[in-house]
């Protein structure tokens, strides 16, 4: 079996050497050219794995190469060396194609795992298991498509969507199409965790750094050493977190409570929330620094009234595998509660649907699901034209309405809080004080 070719793109000798020396003891075969156009000529007589360019060359930008790499090697992964702190530059290039990025000086630790890394990004070398968002109609379709473009690159990406759309699984199936697969797939709800502990949570802390420190404490980045870290609602991350957030994501470095000294780390960075982060950033709610980092690539999910035509598809599996947790043979559905579901607009999308049929399901007497099972109420938009019919004062109406739908989202949820929360838009902490302030504790 050959060894795997790399075609190293810099106008420095020192450099060069350094990359090929560092490459070669990984049984990596290396070629080299100084210039942009020697390398076209190059990438044209021969096959590469990987290719490592510098952004700046005699004869133009390393983002030329990417493209043209993009546009005529579109199987090659490429990353690109950077001027340290030059963040624009290494962002303008995964936006064009690159597969990742390291900054100068080179750490030879972040060099190997991207190598590593590129050198199993091939398709042919990606398993089609694992994790799956269902539908059939062409938006799903086109969905799963770019799914398995997006994993195959090092690049953030910022998953978008109505609450409900499947952001989490959407996240693990990018992990479990990319090289990392046979790595750690790490989710983390950032509205779930006390501000307090989050920069333990994140980043770990040494024995005795604070009170209560009594072992030394492993944190989700390095959890996730080698695999993905997935961040969701990571619009609830509070102002001091984004600034620490943005700094590890930017310098491939943590450094855990207690400890002097940064660790490199070898992780992805997906993130998700069902709020408008350009709005966020814009009111000054979050930092826009961040939000153009974890925004490299942005996927958006489907809400489930745009893909009515997978609702019947959804159900069976939904049924099906209800079926099998409780040991029973799976439900039926009636044409008309069929008709039903699909006339429905599903606030909570896929999630919401999924917790009807279970309803449905437990309410059932026959083998088949009615409509009337369903217990669907239909949600209208609020008449802006109407409210000298409302009722007044407007305290305890807007109390009223704050209970009813907290009380949804509750039942929607099966009582799981910090589901709900979601659910809500608000975080954990938020949810927590209305539900006192409610009584509904």
């Amino acid at each position: 079996m050959s060894l795997p070719r790399a075609l190293v793109v810099d106008d420095e000798p020192d450099i060069r050497e350094l990359l090929e020396l560092t490459l070669s003891r990984m049984d990596i075969s290396c070629r080299s050219t100084a210039n942009i156009d020697e390398a076209r000529r190059v990438l044209n007589e021969d096959h590469f794995d990987l290719c490592l360019t510098d952004m700046r060359l005699p004869d133009g930008n390393g983002i030329e190469l990417v493209e043209y790499i993009q546009r005529y090697f579109p199987n090659l992964p490429t990353a690109v060396i950077t001027a340290h702190g030059n963040v624009e530059s290494a962002v303008r290039a995964l936006k064009a194609g690159a597969f990742d990025f390291v900054s100068k000086p080179v750490d030879l630790h972040i060099l190997r795992d991207l190598a590593a890394a590129a050198i199993k990004s091939h398709p042919e070398t990606l398993e089609p298991s694992g994790p799956t968002l269902l539908g059939d109609t062409a938006i799903m379709q086109e969905t799963r498509a770019t799914i398995a473009k997006l994993a195959r690159s090092q690049a953030p990406v910022y998953i978008c969507g109505e609450s409900g759309t499947g952001k989490e699984l959407a996240a693990a199936m990018i992990h479990h199409l990319s090289p990392r697969a046979e790595g750690p797939f790490i989710p983390v709800n950032c509205g779930a965790i006390p501000e307090s502990l989050m920069e333990s949570e994140f980043f770990g802390h040494r024995k005795g750094s604070f009170t209560g420190a009594t072992t030394n404490k492993t944190g989700l980045f390095e959890a996730a050493r080698g695999g993905t870290l997935f961040l969701d609602e990571v619009a609830d991350l509070p102002q001091h977190m984004q600034v620490k957030l943005l700094r590890a994501i930017q310098e491939k470095a943590i450094r855990p409570i207690g400890e002097h000294r940064e660790h490199p780390i070898d992780v992805r960075i997906l993130s998700a929330t069902h709020k408008d982060l350009e709005t966020m950033v814009e009111a000054s709610q979050f930092r826009q620094d961040l939000f153009y980092r974890i925004n490299v690539i942005t996927l958006k999910l489907p809400a489930l009234r745009d893909r009515v035509d997978d609702i019947p598809l959804l159900a069976t599996h939904f049924l099906r595998r209800l079926a099998e947790t409780i040991g029973v043979s799976p439900a039926g559905l009636s044409d008309a509660a069929i008709a039903r579901l699909r006339g429905y607009a599903f606030p909570g999308n896929v999630r919401e649907l999924e917790n009807i049929l279970e309803r449905a399901t437990a309410l059932c007497e026959h083998a088949q699901i009615e409509p009337n099972d369903l217990q669907l109420k239909e949600t209208h938009a609020p008449d802006p034209t109407s409210i000298t019919n409302l009722d007044l004062p407007l305290d305890p109406m807007l109390g009223h309405m704050e209970r009813d739908t907290i009380e949804k989202a509750l039942e929607q949820t099966r009582y799981n809080k910090t589901a709900a929360a979601r659910l809500l838009g608000i975080s954990f902490s938020a949810l927590r004080y209305r539900l006192k302030k409610l009584g509904l504790d």
